[in-house]
């Protein structure tokens, strides 16, 4: 039997399903939340399912694996002798090998007291529990059920961390470091297994415990409510971020979250980095529904529904929550030009402008997009009416970026206008080469220290952090604060070590924070207002592509042994260390 007939046959007893739902139009019980009050949750359809998720796993992805944990656990205390901190990384080169003393503390430095540090996760990477409790599949079940080696090793994330079960552990060995905030992801096809419709009170009762717990340990959570992982149903029936019909659906899920978790958790993030989320656009052939939508306008098909999506979730969450701080979460590095030489400098903006651009000068600057990305998408895509331009400029309250690293940019060798003049150069649309080392004539040196071979667009480049801070705040910040919502670093080959205390070693990750927390303090005593930061990652897990082959963690996660223990590395002790020192009390 043929996928495609499989996939008919799912989308029309899908199809049939909603129509039942709507026939009925019940809503869903309230949410209570913890101070007693009610928040009206939306209209949803919690009628039987006709096709019931069960069937969606095994029609679309096949078995998954289950851990040897299978119930929540309790947390249990870290042991103090866990909590000492690894000597300094550098010795002096005396014979009687005594360290250097710690370095002097800047007194023009400073993190104010309600600056906000702590670590991320995300929720396909992390929970496991692929089936458990009602979740259904997205799309990154079949990327890793299905297409053959598209992550490396053909690894699965099906038991992964198994945070959803060992969440209270988590939350406590990062409160005994001291972190101040979690940011955590929602799993929309864990709340909405269909993607609309029914909701799951299993996972809304799980993630309030999530929020609970951290509120317990007096961490504040931050919640983002989409992370890459797409509820399979809607790609299969519309093609997904393919399709405007998407964000009626995304805005109803984001309604359940808000009225749900809304009078606990005070910072929300819409959406994570669509820059590649929308770029992993075409999908493998074959494994899902066919859509007659051209490959390399794909991206961009997905990049308008987002920003449809996320502007009408954030004014919806603004109307329910009005003291929430909501925004949209961009990515990428900084850009320098290779060469000072005019065509590397209109490289470097074409860059900009198809990457942080793409999103953030319509939701900062002008409600639409810039004029690069306009002269390319206005051939094939429908222009904004000046009631969405409206809806969406604006519709962020701090500017939050995931900024790991920098990289150089240079004009094609046809040069710039002879790229954007010809569709099937490989360059096209965007028309700007990237290069990780310095021009010939600088030496051809590395941009920085590299990670390791399967991050390879990471490299340590915090010299470069100041002035990135402050170009984000002068280009689209607009006065509004800045988050660093994600920066971490993967320590080179660390995948390949076998002895616990050399894995624990980490001293590239380590100098990493070192040197990018000293950074940040360089640009906030220069005016740029920081008022958080969050590290990728609490620990190693899925890295989605790459699988568990690339190590970003804080700590150390044991995945051969079942019960999974975790350690500290000693970059995690470093992060630390720089909010001892220089936070405020």
């Amino acid at each position: 039997m043929s996928r495609t007939f499989l996939l008919l046959v799912a989308a029309a007893a899908v199809a049939q399903a909603v129509d039942k739902r709507q026939a009925f139009n019940q809503s869903i019980p309230p949410t209570t939340t913890l101070n007693g009050s009610v928040i009206e949750n939306p209209t949803a359809f919690a009628t039987p399912f006709v096709l019931n998720v069960e069937d969606l796993w095994d029609l679309l992805v096949g078995p998954v694996s289950s851990a040897s944990i299978t119930t929540t656990i309790s947390a249990t205390t870290v042991p103090s002798s866990s909590l000492i901190p690894p000597p300094p990384l550098y010795y002096s080169p005396f014979p009687s090998g005594q360290q250097y003393p710690m370095e002097p503390k800047n007194e023009s430095w400073s993190f104010p007291k309600d600056f906000w540090w702590g670590v991320a996760g995300a929720a396909y990477q992390i929970e496991g529990a692929a089936k458990s409790e009602g979740r259904g599949p997205s799309v990154w079940d079949v990327f890793t059920h299905r297409v053959t080696d598209f992550v490396v090793n053909n690894y699965t994330a099906d038991i992964s961390n198994n945070n959803y079960y060992m969440y209270k552990e988590d939350i406590a060995r990062i409160a005994a470091m001291g972190v101040k905030a979690y940011s955590l992801t929602l799993s929309w096809s864990r709340i909405m297994p269909f993607g609309r419709g029914p909701v799951n009170q299993e996972a809304i009762a799980h993630y309030n415990d999530v929020i609970n717990t951290c509120i317990e340990y007096d961490i504040i959570p931050i919640v983002t409510l989409f992370h890459w992982d797409l509820p399979l149903v809607l790609q299969d029936t519309y093609g997904g971020w393919l399709s405007e019909q998407i964000v009626a659906d995304f805005v109803a899920y984001a309604k359940v979250a808000f009225a749900a978790y809304g009078d606990r958790v005070t910072y929300w993030f819409t959406v994570n980095e669509a820059i590649v989320f929308c770029n992993e656009y075409p999908y493998p052939a074959g494994y899902f529904k066919n859509f007659t939508i051209p490959n390399q306008q794909q991206p961009f098909h997905c990049g308008q529904s987002v920003l449809l999506a996320h502007s009408q979730a954030y004014r919806l969450g603004k109307e329910m929550m009005p003291n929430a701080t909501i925004a949209y979460k961009n990515n990428g590095g900084y850009k320098i030009p290779l060469t000072n030489s005019t065509g590397d400098a209109v490289a470097v903006q074409r860059a900009w402008d198809f990457n942080e651009g793409w999103f953030s000068d319509p939701i900062y600057l002008t409600g639409d997009y810039n004029e690069n990305v306009k002269a390319y998408v206005s051939t094939f895509l429908r222009p904004f009416t000046e009631g969405e331009k409206q809806t969406i400029l604006g519709s962020a309250d701090l500017y939050a970026h995931d900024a790991y690293t920098a990289q150089f940019y240079f004009a094609p060798d046809v040069g710039v206008a002879a790229c954007v003049n010809n569709a099937s150069n490989s360059l096209f649309p965007t028309c700007a080469n990237t290069s990780y080392t310095y021009s010939a004539q600088d030496g051809g040196w590395a941009i920085g220290a590299y990670s390791d071979p399967l991050a390879s667009w990471l490299h340590k480049t915090t010299d470069w952090l100041p002035a990135f801070l402050h170009y984000l705040a002068d280009t689209w910040a607009g006065g509004r604060p800045i988050a660093v919502s994600e920066f971490g670093f993967a320590e080179p080959f660390e995948a390949q070590k076998t002895v616990l205390q050399d894995i624990l070693y980490d001293p590239i990750r380590t100098s990493y924070y070192h040197d990018y927390m000293r950074a940040m303090l360089i640009a906030m005593s220069e005016g740029v207002n920081v008022v958080g930061c969050l590290a990728w990652s609490l620990y190693d897990n899925f890295e989605w592509s790459s699988g568990f082959a690339v190590k970003f963690g804080m700590q150390y996660v044991n995945f051969s042994d079942p019960a999974l223990p975790r350690y500290y590395k000693a970059s995690f002790f470093e992060y630390k260390n720089v909010f001892d020192i220089y936070q405020e009390k």
